[in-house]
């Protein structure tokens, strides 16, 4: 997960935090300045090519200030009056940094998409074998005596030990044999001892070409055996959660930065209680086993606390004493790998969520009009782990969560996505002002767009959670 750069400490002034207007609104925490231009942790009001613009109030509450008593209504992003919204996004909607391909997947303008020239590069490779031997016979047939395409016809062996299947490599090698010893018999040159050289060349690179492929074969087949308990692994560590549970559609995704990864340090959990339906979604500060090894302990002292707790605090202070007590118990959970920023929510039957947040990214709330709210807490409290330096586990904050909406929760690995240029994905601009079907068409969505804005280089995992509250007929 890197260093947490996207978390929301305590006393270090917050990426989005800036001055906000509108009926009845008080002033509010000013960031730093910031450089111009749409960046991560900044908000254009100016720009309306998402069909947002800011008109909420963040940290307003009771004793007569607008929110309501113990209710934040987030920092909200209106969608434009004038847009019609049916679908994904409004007419000529546009999205900073989206030059890397377009929201519907279609080739940028003037050039290929970074899957097209994987693609190209792909064919090209495996083709090599074949392209070698050609390129040998017409080197043989058009150069001087003096000149030997047997490099060529070696490296075509060579090339396809690991391109092709056992039965390909065979081929391929009585084709660069044949081709050697073929072309010095058309030319009467086969007696000649630097002729049966060459041959012979030929042919021990291809009996280690077989050789090598039967090597290949098997790691290959190790290696889907190891991919095969790595899913396991994920399905009991973070297992699926059910499509609806509670009047409640869900949808959950893990996205991997490194390639047929299945599990890392990122992690998510949903379970119903008695007050509801409550979530989990966290970061692992680590990499490797212990960063795996703590996203158990959590997940696990998660789902055991919802059982016994009545209030989101009470699950905190669980989550803490388990991590605390694995690291002393256990030398594979290190001290960095204790340090775990989340953001436990509780949707309650009343139609509310509430929000506890240790250092986490803020989660977002998309309402059905398009309108999206930056659910950022008064009272963000240290990361699970570090909660001994801090004044408590965090206060719980309850925003409404009306039918139609959906909640979006996520690691650093989306907002801190950065492209060729160093523009981070900013998921609260992108988001905003557009309506999505349900859950599955959000993370859909979301996850092929920072494919897009990261060219396929992604550096982070990513962990999605999204909840929509089923609207009553």
């Amino acid at each position: 997960m890197g260093q947490h750069g996207g978390a929301w400490w305590p006393g270090k002034p917050h990426g989005r935090d800036q001055e906000m207007s509108g009926p009845g609104s008080a002033p509010v925490r000013k960031g730093p300045e910031r450089p111009e231009g749409l960046h991560r942790g900044s908000y254009d009001s100016s720009y309306d090519g998402t069909g947002a613009r800011i008109t909420g109030a963040q940290g307003l509450y009771g004793d007569g200030r607008p929110g309501g008593r113990g209710r934040s209504p987030g920092r909200v992003r209106h969608p434009e009056p004038d847009h019609d919204r049916p679908g994904d996004r409004p007419p000529g909607g546009h999205v900073p940094g989206s030059e890397a391909g377009t929201a519907d997947g279609a080739s940028p303008p003037g050039g290929r998409t970074p899957s097209r020239r994987f693609s190209l590069a792909q064919g090209f490779v495996r083709a090599l074998p074949v392209l070698l031997i050609v390129a040998g016979v017409f080197y043989d047939l058009f150069s001087p005596p003096a000149n030997t395409a047997g490099p060529l016809f070696t490296a075509a062996a060579l090339v396809a030990a690991p391109l092709y299947s056992l039965r390909g490599t065979v081929l391929t090698g009585a084709a660069a044999v044949g081709s050697v010893v073929g072309i010095h018999f058309a030319v009467g040159r086969l007696q000649q001892t630097e002729e049966i050289t060459e041959a012979v060349t030929v042919l021990t690179a291809v009996v280690l070409s077989v050789l090598i492929n039967v090597l290949v074969r098997r790691n290959v087949a190790r290696l889907a055996s190891a991919r095969e308990i790595a899913g396991a692994a994920q399905r009991a560590v973070l297992p699926e959660p059910a499509a609806r549970i509670d009047g409640l559609d869900i949808a959950a995704r893990y996205e991997a930065a490194q390639a047929d990864a299945f599990i890392g340090g990122d992690l998510y959990a949903v379970q119903e209680c008695a007050q509801g339906v409550r979530l989990l979604v966290g970061d692992v500060r680590g990499k490797g086993m212990g960063a795996v090894a703590a996203v158990a302990v959590v997940v696990g002292a998660f789902r055991e606390a919802v059982e016994h707790e009545s209030r989101p605090e009470a699950v905190t202070r669980r989550l803490e004493r388990a991590l605390t007590r694995e690291r002393t118990l256990r030398g594979g959970l290190e001290e960095a790998e204790g340090f775990v920023t989340a953001v436990i929510a509780e949707i309650a039957h009343c139609g509310v969520v509430r929000i506890v947040n240790r250092g986490h990214p803020a989660p977002l709330l998309l309402l059905p009009d398009g309108t999206l709210r930056t659910l950022e807490t008064r009272e963000p409290a240290l990361p699970l782990g570090l909660g001994e330096l801090g004044d408590g586990p965090g206060r719980a904050e309850e925003w409404d969560f009306p039918p139609g909406a959906m909640l979006l929760l996520y690691t650093d690995g989306l907002s801190e996505a950065r492209d060729e240029h160093g523009e981070f994905y900013d998921p609260a601009v992108r988001l905003a002002g557009r309506v999505f079907a349900g859950p599955g068409a959000l993370l859909a969505t979301v996850i092929d767009e920072v494919a897009q804005h990261t060219g396929g280089r992604a550096v982070d995992d990513m962990a999605l959670l999204a909840v929509r509250r089923r609207a009553v007929p």
